[in-house]
């Protein structure tokens, strides 16, 4: 959630930032009303709680001058403690009924915060998916047709290899699911442990997480809101599968108030993820570049919220190291506003070129988040200047689908085999080239 103070102090920033996301700024206006609204049944409530601790007292102090009196002084003493208590049942109505308008007012308040996006960081381009910026391009597109090599898709590869299996996935699962066989079970392990090793040579602490989480976690993160339709729910659990680490990653230290001397603190999680796809509208219902179900390295770093943009930075550096040592061509998109989620301020997107497309494809992203998801799961940090909120960001090492999507296309050969990156070599055997059965 946003920080109220900016809603008070900067409202046509928080405006601005709605429309700039394509969503109702009305909701700005609306928050404040109830804002106002809340403080003020906060202040009734409490004066009247405050009227009745003193009346309290001022009937312990009338009781005890009772006991203590005798003769004339008793019955004028009595009248004064009966005149009192007569007065305790219409005051504990009024202090009832106001703590009922702070409730609600309270419910209403935290209602309408829930439903505002994080502030978009002013950098962002402005429009919708289409309108995303090209930072920058790495590698050249092979030319397979002055190769003389005609374009196979992943699809075909991965049958060729004996990679993939979508006919057993769909029979045992349904449509979009899929098994990886043979080399391509050994091709994911290759990719997960190349981008462990290198999350960890940068000082990041590997975590295996849970894959099931409680709704506090999917809430706090922002995936219950706008996102919600893509989400898997076990109804009879009350539990969420997660449709990426980003979200038990997060939640790892909700609760908590943390030492600002030890920040940043950076996570890389490996887990299954789990997506409907109930927005997709039947894309890419070919192969495995969009699926139901895929595992995926994740980075997450708790960091100061000065630090945050450049901790962003940070981020996106590591995830280009990894696709550079594949030897993938891809571009970086600053993504537009209307396409951030609810939780990003700013995020960045890397494109692998998919030859059989002929276009860029997604393959991973990295959002500044900034202390949006923090408030939500009451993540702070304690430095010399008292406890705040600390700052969130995530980024992807290697989503495994889409990107055997790229590397099997991308190093196809003739004959239907596949070059093996020289990165990947030590994880499968030292294999220089995956061949056909």
């Amino acid at each position: 959630m946003i920080d109220l103070k900016l809603l008070r102090d900067d409202p046509d920033r928080v405006r601005e930032s709605q429309r700039r996301r394509g969503e109702d700024p009305g909701v700005v206006d609306r928050l404040l009303d109830a804002d106002e609204l809340r403080r003020a049944a906060e202040q009734s409530f409490g004066a009247l709680r405050s009227e009745q601790n003193a009346l309290s007292k001022h009937i312990g102090y009338l009781q005890g001058r009772l006991k203590k009196s005798s003769g004339d002084e008793r019955p004028q003493v009595q009248a004064e403690v009966d005149a009192a208590l007569a007065g305790t049942a219409d005051l504990a109505d009024r202090v009832k009924a106001a703590e009922a308008r702070r409730i609600a007012t309270e419910a209403e308040a935290a209602s309408l915060l829930g439903e505002l996006s994080n502030v978009i960081d002013p950098d962002a381009p402005v429009g919708g998916e289409d309108d995303f910026v090209v930072v920058e391009q790495i590698g050249t597109p092979r030319d397979f047709a002055a190769e003389g090599i005609a374009v196979r898709d992943h699809v075909e590869i991965g049958e060729l290899l004996g990679a993939i299996d979508l006919e057993r996935g769909a029979k045992v699962s349904g449509s979009r699911f899929y098994y990886l066989t043979g080399i391509g079970a050994l091709l994911e392990f290759a990719l997960v442990n190349h981008a462990i090793a290198l999350a960890c040579g940068n000082g990041f602490t590997p975590m295996i997480p849970p894959s099931l989480v409680k709704p506090s976690a999917m809430e706090g993160t922002g995936f219950l809101g706008q996102a919600a339709e893509n989400v898997y729910r076990l109804e009879a659990d009350d539990m969420y599968l997660v449709g990426t680490a980003e979200v038990p990653l997060a939640a790892y230290h909700s609760d908590e108030i943390l030492d600002a001397a030890t920040l940043p603190r950076r996570y890389v999680g490996y887990s299954p993820c789990f997506r409907r796809e109930a927005g997709s509208g039947g894309r890419d219902t070919r192969g495995i570049f969009r699926v139901h179900w895929f595992d995926k390295v994740e980075m997450f770093s708790y960091s100061h919220p000065d630090d945050a943009v450049a901790e962003h930075g940070r981020l996106l550096g590591w995830e280009k190291q990894y696709f550079d040592s594949l030897e993938i061509p891809y571009r970086v998109i600053d993504v537009a506003s209307g396409d951030l989620g609810a939780s990003a301020a700013r995020k960045f997107d890397i494109e692998a070129w998919v030859p059989s497309q002929e276009r860029y494809r997604e393959v991973t992203s990295t959002s500044n988040c900034t202390e949006f998801q923090a408030r939500r799961l009451r993540i702070r940090m304690r430095d010399e200047d008292g406890v705040r909120p600390v700052a969130t960001l995530n980024g992807t090492l290697v989503a495994i689908t889409r990107t055997i999507v790229a590397l099997l296309e991308n190093h196809q050969l003739a004959d239907g085999s596949v070059r093996v990156p020289v990165a990947l070599q030590p994880y499968l055997g030292g294999r220089e080239v995956m061949t056909p059965l």
